[in-house]
């Protein structure tokens, strides 16, 4: 069969993070959404996203087997995959009246937001974990943490953890080859802990699980995490962490608060930066939503920040309860800024002003280097769109 994650209306909803990725490539839990699609299917996927993503992230049609299409925003489970595969061809798998998947046979597209009559639909019995809004990265997150720890440590056995740490609680703590864990303190009594290879944690950590780090991320000396928190691969992180998701390769490696959040790739926070959960009157949290173009409810009373690809503040900033911020900004100053800032903006409390294209990937580049990960012409490319498109909305001159 031939896999291939699509997306549904629900895309806008996951903005600013699909701005620079197909929903799959969401991180939650331990592991991508695409990384558990392939793990649990036993095979490659691919995608049909956005155009100007199509480039990074291909779309492989066959024409001699089954197309079987997958939603990318449902977390897939051992039940599911059964379902899946043992669909006939135009029956579609739904649960909770959510697209789940298709099998539309040989040659034959799939768009999930058109009718058509030669579809038969079944209803799951999976009861799947499905990404609706922003906000479930994080809110959502001890559950995939769990559901992913049993799918990557299966018949693998943990690296030993040295005698200079402390371990509390019943439940797991699982190592993977060349991790260094030292003087830490491990309470896995609200869940397990996953640490990736070659990770490091520092002397002096304090960690409650669930919580997950990706190959080479690091935990300074002294930080202090809550469950339920991933950090992805190459990710730096000190200071006080609770209930939030980095997706890799992003830093906050200072003192700071950072809680009930989500950061997507090549985020840097500046030293002492901290985030509001709550609002002072205990209501719940209002978000901009892309997909409707103003702020809405998410009925959480704990909901921070969430941050695009890219995006950067310097010492000392204060976001306020439930801030969005979208891909290349650029945030300084003091005061606290808006809580919805564009992509591409640069600025802080007083105003924010167009950040130049040219200045944006110029920067982009040097970082992704620090990693030894190159800016590709088709990250140029992606970027350069997201410019356009945000730029649409703003209207001040490039900075």
């Amino acid at each position: 069969m031939n896999y291939i994650l699509f997306e549904d209306h629900s895309r806008k909803e996951l903005m600013p993070f699909t701005y620079t990725r197909p929903v799959s490539e969401i991180r939650i839990g331990i592991l991508k959404i695409t990384e558990k699609w392939e793990k649990q299917l036993k095979s490659v996927v691919s995608f049909q996203t956005e155009e100007y993503l199509q480039g990074k992230f291909p779309k492989k049609f066959a024409k001699s087997k089954p197309n079987i299409w997958l939603n990318g925003r449902v977390c897939p489970n051992a039940i599911l995959v059964k379902e899946i595969n043992s669909l006939k061809e135009n029956e579609v798998l739904l649960s909770n009246k959510t697209v789940v998947a298709a099998n539309t046979g040989k040659g034959e597209y799939f768009d999930p937001e058109k009718s058509d009559p030669k579809f038969k639909f079944k209803e799951s019995k999976a009861n799947p974990l499905i990404v609706n809004f922003i906000w479930d990265i994080f809110s959502k997150n001890a559950e995939a943490i769990e559901a992913d720890f049993d799918l990557v440590t299966k018949g693998k056995k943990s690296a030993p953890l040295s005698k200079s740490n402390k371990h509390i609680g019943k439940g797991k703590i699982f190592i993977e080859k060349g991790a260094s864990v030292e003087a830490a303190i491990i309470n896995t009594n609200n869940g397990n802990v996953y640490i990736g290879k070659d990770a490091v944690i520092m002397e002096g950590c304090l960690i409650r699980g669930p919580f997950a780090m990706g190959e080479h991320a690091e935990l300074k000396m002294g930080a202090k995490i809550y469950g339920a928190t991933t950090l992805g691969p190459y990710s730096k992180v000190g200071g006080e962490v609770n209930n939030s998701v980095i997706f890799g390769y992003s830093s906050k490696a200072h003192d700071g608060f950072l809680g009930n959040s989500v950061l997507g790739e090549w985020c840097n926070l500046g030293a002492d930066t901290n985030n509001s959960n709550l609002k002072n009157n205990y209501g719940n949290v209002k978000l901009w939503n892309y997909a409707q173009q103003e702020m809405i409810d998410t009925g959480l009373q704990f909901c921070g920040l969430f941050m695009g690809d890219h995006s950067k503040c310097g010492i000392n900033t204060m976001f306020n309860t439930g801030t969005v911020v979208g891909v290349n900004a650029n945030i300084f100053g003091g005061d606290f800024p808006i809580n919805f800032i564009r992509s591409f903006s640069w600025g802080g409390a007083e105003e924010f002003v167009d950040y130049k294209l040219e200045k944006a990937l110029s920067v982009a580049e040097k970082v992704m280097a620090r990693r030894n990960i190159p800016l590709t012409d088709e990250d140029k490319k992606i970027l350069t769109q997201i410019h356009k498109l945000s730029k649409l909305k703003r209207v001040k001159e490039d900075y």
